[in-house]
């Protein structure tokens, strides 16, 4: 069995954490130019529904290119399932006020500093706007609600 599953979502929502349970005791990650062999998995933090979900927010992509992605990435994505690779898609949530916690939390923690990012601040206010879109998409995405 061949497998991708992705890991995408709101930021601090615990997508990072889950990956890094799930590999504790497998081999490394590839990288899609490495796909595949027969019973591997590969796991992506994040995916390229960034093309939908945060860049026409964050205006780093057009509401033209976003569109063409929405109606491009279901052929991608069954080129993949014909190819007999299972493709599995998780949303991960966290409320706001947890959300802003763990930001704030980054900023103390010097192992974990590197997370932060300016884009950070600027994404969270739109963050709802985000996973209504993630519906238009098949096969539907499983949210993921993580608990503070």
């Amino acid at each position: 069995m061949k497998a991708i599953v992705l890991f995408d979502g709101r930021d601090a929502s615990g997508k990072g954490a889950t990956i890094r349970r799930a590999v504790r005791y497998m081999n490394e990650k590839r990288n899609i130019e490495h796909f595949f062999h027969a019973g591997e998995i590969v796991l992506f933090d994040r995916s390229w529904y960034n093309r939908t979900m945060f860049e026409p927010i964050m205006g780093f992509c057009s509401d033209k290119e976003s569109k063409r992605f929405i109606k491009d990435v279901p052929l991608f994505e069954q080129m993949r399932v014909k190819d007999g690779i299972r493709l599995l898609k998780f949303y991960f949530s966290v409320s706001k006020k947890e959300q802003l916690r763990r930001f704030k939390s980054r900023h103390g923690d010097l192992l974990k500093q590197y997370k932060i990012s300016a884009v950070d601040d600027g994404r969270q206010p739109h963050e709802a706007q985000v996973a209504p879109g993630m519906r238009v998409i098949q096969p539907p995405w499983p949210c993921v609600k993580r608990r503070p």
